[in-house]
């Protein structure tokens, strides 16, 4: 499908949210998951930066999403800070309190987390905790398995299977920003988790064309 999206805004403190009024989609998971060539991917275009070195996002980063046609935006993803890194977990996890609890725990737009997982990597104790605290706040949350370009059909299937006794609670979509391969079908996960939310007035600046 084809969007058009725009930065918004780099937030550190919940002061500065942007007002609550579209459904929010918010992307987590360890340092050097993916998770920026994930949003990247879906959004067809190169606006969330990555970097090759993990833990590079501070802050929380929103976008905002539209269809060609409308008016106004749709929803709103939202880029969190990867956590799991050696070099900066001690910082990301003394920032959680500060600004990403109270986004998790109080954002009364947030529709869906996609929890990131990297489908080369063994399920990880960080991953564990992450999913278990978003399951205590009853926060409607996807798996997607990144990378799985990386691995042939058979050891993608037993990994998947894997990861499903891994995490039974929770549905796990298979992704690859490199061939695009789950794209289709996480942006049906995506719409159907945020139709409930009806698209209401926001500030709107210059639009960047994504195909």
């Amino acid at each position: 499908m084809r969007v058009l999206a725009r930065f918004m805004m780099s937030v550190s403190d919940p002061s500065q949210f942007p007002a609550p009024v579209l459904p929010e989609v918010a992307f987590l998971g360890r340092s050097n998951v993916g998770k920026s060539s994930v949003i990247n991917s879906l959004l067809a275009n190169k606006i969330a930066k990555t970097s090759s070195t993990p833990g590079r996002t501070r802050s929380i980063n929103f976008f905002e999403v539209r269809w060609p046609g409308k008016p106004e935006p749709e929803l709103i993803f939202t880029d969190l800070p990867g956590y799991g890194y050696a070099k900066i977990s001690r910082e990301i996890s003394q920032q959680w309190p500060s600004f990403i609890d109270p986004y998790l725990k109080d954002r009364p737009c947030l529709a869906l987390c996609v929890a990131l997982i990297d489908v080369n990597v063994p399920p990880q104790p960080a991953d564990r905790q992450l999913l278990d605290f978003l399951s205590g706040i009853k926060r409607p949350t996807l798996i997607v398995a990144t990378k799985s370009d990386r691995l042939s059909g058979n050891r993608l299937h037993n990994t998947l299977q894997a990861l499903a006794r891994e995490y039974p609670e929770s549905r796990i979509l298979p992704y690859s920003a490199k061939t695009g391969a789950g794209r289709q079908e996480l942006w049906q996960e995506i719409r159907e988790q945020t139709a409930d939310f009806g698209p209401q007035t926001s500030a709107l600046g210059p639009q960047t064309s994504v195909s």
